[in-house]
């Protein structure tokens, strides 16, 4: 019992003493960052390979972490980002932290079924189309690196 309680107090400090959160697969060493608002602009140019977005989350879903909205900065507009294979996801609490994500840009159509849930189920912010879908640029994750 003595040896439990020793075991749970060592992690405990390491997650007090760690500033960073990390999900899914490291990201790669001599990854230079693509600002967002670029990929954001043209991001057909960033859907042929990974690449390493910074920002700020601006939300995250609060159902369970599946998916946060990146932004440059606070108030900006900004990115979904998902998580490769649905394999992994970040705290639900995460609102506010800086992000680092490396992976791939996809664009795509929600239906409007899909719209209406990311918005009135989960609190994504989406830009809707005149039928009520919404064009997407978003980003699948394969790793995350969360810091305050």
């Amino acid at each position: 019992m003595k040896k439990l309680f020793v075991l749970l107090l060592l992690l405990a400090a390491t997650t007090l003493l760690s500033d960073t959160v990390k999900r899914g697969a490291p990201i790669s060493k001599d990854a230079k960052a693509t600002p967002l608002a670029d990929v954001l602009a043209s991001p057909d140019k960033y859907s042929k390979d990974a690449v390493l977005v910074e920002g700020v989350i601006e939300n995250v879903c609060q159902m369970k972490g599946c998916w946060m909205q990146l932004t440059p900065e606070a108030g900006k507009a900004g990115i979904r980002v998902t998580f490769k294979d649905y394999g992994f996801f970040v705290p639900t609490d995460s609102k506010g932290m800086k992000a680092r994500a490396e992976g791939m840009v996809t664009v795509k159509t929600l239906s409007k079924k899909e719209a209406d849930h990311l918005e009135h189920e989960d609190g994504a912010t989406l830009k809707r189309n005149a039928d009520g879908t919404a064009t997407e640029v978003a980003f699948v994750a394969s790793g995350v690196e969360l810091s305050k």
